[in-house]
């Protein structure tokens, strides 16, 4: 996927798309994902990820939010902030420095069918020019897909029905 930059050039950027619904109230799942600790409980554990901020995380518009991850062996830090909050239906966390050259990932949450349908958009970019887009072939868009596969079985479990739906 492409958009143009204001000076006419293009701008390629890759989306990655996720929906599931869990038999848990808006307000229920809400909480779940407003809490950034429960990110390490729905992240493979291969990824190593951490957060790295010690204390509570209030969640809101601004809020930085800083990780660690491990992808192949290799440790990569990662910062991402809270742009849009717009509690309980969606929030939005643009990476302000870590792996990507561009990373916005929107979270929607609908009430559905007595549950809640949870919506994930992920517009990313790689740095390096030729060498991101043949890393992005050759390893990131396969290892996105495991992630968000591994994230959809771990919420399933968690918020799925007879879960108490808390990770920690």
């Amino acid at each position: 996927m492409t958009r143009r930059a204001s000076a006419g050039r293009l701008i390629r950027f890759h989306t990655l798309r996720h929906e599931q619904w869990v038999p848990r109230p808006l307000e229920h799942a809400w909480a779940f994902f407003s809490n950034a600790r429960n990110l390490e409980a729905i992240t493979p554990p291969w990824l190593g990820f951490r957060v790295l901020d010690t204390g509570p995380i209030r969640m809101q518009a601004g809020t930085l939010i800083r990780y660690r991850i491990r992808w192949h062996g290799v440790p990569i830090g990662w910062a991402t902030r809270i742009r849009g909050w717009d509690p309980p239906r969606r929030f939005t966390d643009v990476q302000e420095s870590g792996p990507y050259a561009l990373w916005h990932h929107s979270h929607r949450f609908a009430a559905k069918d007595g549950g809640t349908q949870i919506s994930d958009v992920v517009r990313y970019r790689l740095p390096c020019g030729l060498a991101g887009r043949m890393a992005h072939a050759l390893r990131v868009d396969r290892d996105l897909k495991e992630i968000f596969k591994y994230r959809h079985e771990r919420v399933q479990e968690l918020l799925g029905d007879g879960a108490d739906g808390d990770a920690r």
